[in-house]
């Protein structure tokens, strides 16, 4: 009976052992591909001679924000230059854009907490417009403004990003940003999702507040 119990307890021990591996290998899975996606969401997709950002992100840096003068959602015509001296976020978007979705509840409790310090966003749609059509181009138009009503957005929605596509880089992924200073300079590029904090000190980079 005494041995019977002895390998009993042996087997199981064994029994335990392979569970746990095969936890601990599916843990380590877990993590490193939340890690792969972290860096993805940041940006991280090529890394400079220098190794110190994407890119991607060094054409933009450190130079004048391209001019551009697009069409709000009430027809209004809307020109980057009209917030010289304020800190801008450009932001590309697109109401079928589900990462934006996560992304604009940050943006907007954001925009609302520093706009005092001359702080806005401009949240530019990349959806696709007819603009051949003028039907169908009022019911696009109509989409995104009811997805802007629908997320409470406050800040200015522009519409035809792909008029001003070619200036900011090709805008490969959604959502990409463009923090500009109060001098109308790029000092952060944010390509895809990340998170709220980083997105509050690039604002604050842009204000000229540091971290």
């Amino acid at each position: 009976m005494k041995r019977n119990t002895i390998v009993l307890f042996v087997v199981l021990f064994i029994l335990a052992a392979f569970g746990w591996a095969g936890w601990a290998n599916w843990e380590y899975r877990r993590q490193a591909a939340e890690r792969a996606l972290a860096s993805a969401a940041k940006g991280d997709l090529a890394t400079s001679p220098s190794g110190d950002m994407p890119e991607l992100m060094l054409p933009m840096m450190n130079k004048p924000a391209p001019a551009f003068t697009l069409e709000d959602l009430s027809g209004k015509q809307v020109s980057l230059a009209s917030y010289k001296g304020k800190a801008v976020l450009i932001n590309f978007w697109a109401t079928w854009c589900a990462p934006c979705k996560i992304e604009t509840p940050w943006l907007i409790d954001l925009r609302n907490q520093y706009a005092s310090q001359g702080f806005e966003v401009l949240g530019i749609s990349a959806d696709d417009l007819d603009l051949n059509d003028k039907q169908k181009l009022s019911e696009e138009k109509q989409e995104i403004a009811s997805t802007a009503t629908q997320m409470h957005i406050p800040y200015p929605v522009l519409i035809n990003a792909d008029a001003i596509s070619k200036p900011y880089g090709g805008l490969d992924e959604l959502p990409t940003s463009f923090y500009v200073d109060r001098n109308g300079t790029v000092v952060a590029v944010q390509i895809g999702i990340t998170s709220k904090d980083e997105i509050e000190s690039n604002i604050r980079k842009a204000l000229g507040a540091g971290k």
